[in-house]
């Protein structure tokens, strides 16, 4: 991808654990579920140990990690709507946000096992021959939180609208701004592949605070300098866009390698509450004030972020809803393979909204594009 802008090194999500992989046979009558968990193998075969067993309709949740609190969360959405629809469950990852072959694997063990149906948070284009083969086999492929470029690709997607997630951030630091210079660090997952939930959040965020995109689908590609308009507007200036892993190391080490480039960063607009968790840690030890110095905007909304918020390191972060994702996905599979249902996506979308809140002590009068709650409401919501 051309970017303007220098990047920093990638770094991996996950450290080199291999794929987790782990069956649970559920049952409608609300019984405990078992489960058996393989051990740690390479990315190439963990992923087809654990085979399915159990109910008539078995689906594969397949995230691109299993420690990401975010995925976590969404796992336990998938378990709690198995128990209650008699679906035997697979859990399957990635060993980090970017692997791909350990997910194509475990879309391949999902056919090979006659599955009904996958949900999948694709790590990159490179699983969309997979995913292909696998509807072609006869299974409901659903995305979950990263749609597939195509939409296409998947039958359906069932996400936040992770532009507006972005919007709503770029709006509110426009307003907190007030009229004030802008230089900015984008903290972002990888370099490497274009992640639809990468750019949509990163150009999102650009695009909420009024500075002009030119290819909603890449990230970098805008002017360097200029002036953002929304609110009272100002100069803006783009201090670095580094890959972080998504993960609070990489968040750190991100924003060192930014705060090297320029000492006078203000703002900061992270891929998710880790990676800003891991930006606050370097700005402070660097000696900035979170919040009078410099502000972080995210997105994601775990427990740990909205409690961030609600301490005033994260200054806003839009809320999106995992366990809703999983819930909807699990079910959506049931009921088409049960009585043929097939699932809709919201009206005047390409997916499902899942919905999203902007979390925030400190409303702005800019933000228009999604509800403003403040961090106990989201705090008392949160997943994680």
């Amino acid at each position: 991808m051309k970017n303007r802008v220098t990047r920093g090194r990638a770094f991996a999500a996950v450290a080199a654990v291999g794929v987790l992989s782990v069956t649970l046979a559920a049952c409608s009558s609300g019984s405990s579920s078992s489960s058996t968990a393989a051990s740690a193998a390479p990315a190439a075969s963990a992923a087809a140990s654990a085979p399915a067993a159990g109910g008539d309709v078995a689906v594969s949740l397949i995230t691109k990690n299993q420690t990401n609190p975010f995925f976590v969360a969404m796992a336990a959405g998938a378990k709690k709507a198995a128990e209650a629809n008699g679906v035997t469950l697979t859990l399957a990852s990635g060993k980090d946000d970017t692997d791909v072959a350990g997910q194509v694997t475990a879309i391949e063990n999902a056919v090979a096992q006659g599955q009904k149906g996958i949900l999948i948070t694709p790590a990159g284009p490179g699983v969309n021959d997979a995913i292909t083969a696998a509807r072609a086999a006869g299974l409901l492929v659903i995305a979950l939180d990263t749609p597939t470029d195509p939409a296409s690709i998947v039958d359906i997607t069932f996400a936040t609208d992770n532009f507006v997630a972005g919007q709503a951030i770029g709006q509110w630091a426009a307003g907190k701004l007030n009229g004030a210079k802008a230089i900015i660090a984008r903290l972002v997952i990888t370099d490497k592949d274009s992640l639809t939930v990468d750019y949509k959040r990163d150009n999102g965020f650009l695009d909420g605070m009024g500075i002009d995109i030119k290819d909603p689908k890449v990230m970098g590609d805008e002017a360097t300098s200029g002036k953002y308009t929304t609110g009272k507007g100002g100069d803006y200036e783009i201090a670095c866009l580094v890959a972080t892993g998504a993960n609070e190391e990489g968040g750190q080490k991100g924003m060192e390698d930014c705060l090297a480039k320029n000492p006078d960063i203000n703002l900061v607009y992270s891929i998710n509450e880790p990676a800003g968790l891991g930006a606050a840690t370097a700005l402070k030890a660097a000696g900035k004030t979170i919040g009078k110095d410099v502000q972080i905007v995210s997105v994601d909304g775990g427990l740990s972020g909205v409690q961030a918020v609600k301490d005033g390191t994260i200054g806003a972060t839009s809320q999106q809803y995992p366990l809703k994702m999983a819930e909807y996905g699990v079910k959506a599979i049931f009921d088409l393979a049960t009585s043929g249902t097939k699932p809709a996506v919201t009206e005047g979308k390409d997916f499902f909204d899942t919905g999203v809140v902007l979390c925030t002590n400190e409303p702005q009068t800019t933000v228009t594009a999604a509800e403003q709650k403040d961090a106990q409401y989201c705090i008392d919501n949160a997943w994680g």
